[in-house]
């Protein structure tokens, strides 16, 4: 057994979901991070459990052919990518087996593998940033948490971000810190500002800011408005979110229109997409359109079929294949998304689409009373994965086909298997890069009714 901090030498041989390297040692696996695949390192022990422990790099030896290099100087400090360190390539084959081993070796299963969809532009792709406020040196700062915890490291400019946020971001810094405005400290609960909050439409190019604060400071706030849309005339909507709560959950529910309008817009697969603060909208918008269209293409629709998109969210998956359909029917939990997926059939025209509140699987019970028989259901189920209440009411309309979405391979690979036991097969999967750099990777599936 490895002991803790001793130095070994040894060769890293795979990646875990985590994004950390595995050697052995001693006939122990020990994960490292911040290596790659072929790796042969000098490792530093520094914690010892019963069947794995954890390492640092100390000294490496021989890099391996797929290490880079890298230019984000917060990258062995942020807790946001894991990946940075090798080229982009081997970071997909990585996220490829994750998706591969989920379904073999947690769901027991077999299915026909689809071409990984990997990102066309790894950099700059997301849509949506979400920076923490802390104080340091007497100045608010922000930027993102290191790794397990809550503390703030601070960014001038993170390469995931669209540049425009990172000038955003110096602007209201610069106001906050001029204006004595006050920022939240989780310790005592004390204190004003709490992230500064930003979307932008990434076809659109119009910009949404939102200020996250413990309680109304709207008066505060409006000179930085008149600033804010004078030097950045991307912007359509500036907005006050107010979270009193001490908890960890970023938005509260109660949201001030500052200036401008209370939404901003994007299009997606061809829809026009509303987008408030509290609506989910996926961070990278070119890839999702190629993940909903390769879940169409499981779909397999020919135009008068009904549709039952469980956890629709703000309807973009649904939509994006409702004019291949003869019936939409939404399913969501939360209010403001499924009025929002209203207002997106509207707008783009969708006319063969409804929406619905409440638990999916109980909403998809009234449904099936009312006589609706949907031909194929799509499910994209939380990270948590679906309730067996909501597959079971699932397999009990009988669909000919089930497309599920999923952020958590290993919670598809379950509910996978699953629907497996009611008489679903698992046919085909592909995975999806929707977050390049970070440890996060998607997957669609498509399970057929066995005959």
């Amino acid at each position: 057994m490895p002991e803790k901090n001793k130095l070994y030498e040894a060769e890293i041989t795979g990646i875990t979901s985590e994004g950390s390297g595995v050697c052995r040692i001693d006939g122990m696996a020990v994960f490292v991070p911040e290596t790659a695949v072929g790796d042969v390192l000098r490792v530093r022990i520094v914690k010892v459990l019963k069947s794995y422990a954890y390492g640092i790099i100390d000294e490496l030896i021989k890099p391996s052919a797929h290490r880079t290099e890298q230019s984000c100087p917060a990258y062995h400090r942020c807790g946001g990518c894991v990946f940075r360190h090798m080229d982009y390539r081997e970071e997909c084959r990585v996220k490829e087996g994750i998706v591969r081993d989920a379904f073999e070796r947690i769901g027991g299963l077999s299915p026909e593998y689809d071409d990984f969809i990997a990102a066309e532009i790894p950099e700059r792709y997301r849509n949506k940033a979400q920076y923490p406020l802390a104080v340091h040196d007497g100045r608010a700062v922000c930027g993102f948490f290191a790794p397990r915890s809550h503390r703030v490291i601070p960014i001038d400019d993170c390469p995931l971000q669209p540049e425009l946020f990172s000038r955003i971001v110096r602007h209201i810094l610069a106001y906050i810190n001029n204006s004595g405005l006050t920022v939240y400290d989780e310790a005592t609960g004390k204190g004003l500002l709490r992230h500064i909050y930003l979307r932008r439409g990434n076809y659109s190019g119009e910009v949404m800011v939102c200020i996250v604060a413990a309680g109304d400071c709207s008066r505060q706030l409006s000179g930085l408005c008149s600033e804010l849309v004078q030097d950045f005339p991307e912007i359509r909507s500036i907005v006050l979110n107010i979270n009193p709560e001490r908890t960890n959950v970023i938005l509260g529910s109660r949201c001030v229109t500052l200036w401008g309008s209370d939404t901003i817009k994007d299009i997606m697969c061809g829809n026009t997409i509303e987008i408030s603060p509290l609506s989910f909208y996926q961070v990278n918008t070119v890839q999702a359109e190629r993940l909903y269209g390769r879940a169409a293409e499981y779909a397999a629709l020919s135009g008068g079929e009904t549709i039952a998109d469980l956890y629709c969210g703000a309807g973009t998956i649904g939509l994006s294949m409702a004019r291949s359909a003869g019936r939409l029917i939404g399913v969501e939990i939360i209010p403001d998304a499924v009025r929002n997926a209203i207002e997106n059939a509207q707008a783009s025209g969708i006319t063969n689409a409804q929406f619905r509140c409440g638990d999916a699987g109980k909403v998809f019970e009234q449904l099936r009373r009312e006589g609706c028989e949907p031909d194929v259901i799509v499910l994209d189920p939380p990270r948590k994965g679906c309730s067996e209440e909501t597959l079971k009411a699932v397999v009990s309309a009988a669909p000919e086909r089930i497309v599920m979405i999923s952020c958590n391979p290993s919670t598809a690979a379950r509910d996978a298997a699953f629907l497996g036991t009611l008489g679903y097969k698992t046919e085909r999967i592909s995975g999806a890069d929707l977050f390049p750099r970070t440890r996060h990777v998607e997957c669609v599936v498509l399970m057929s009714r066995e005959k």
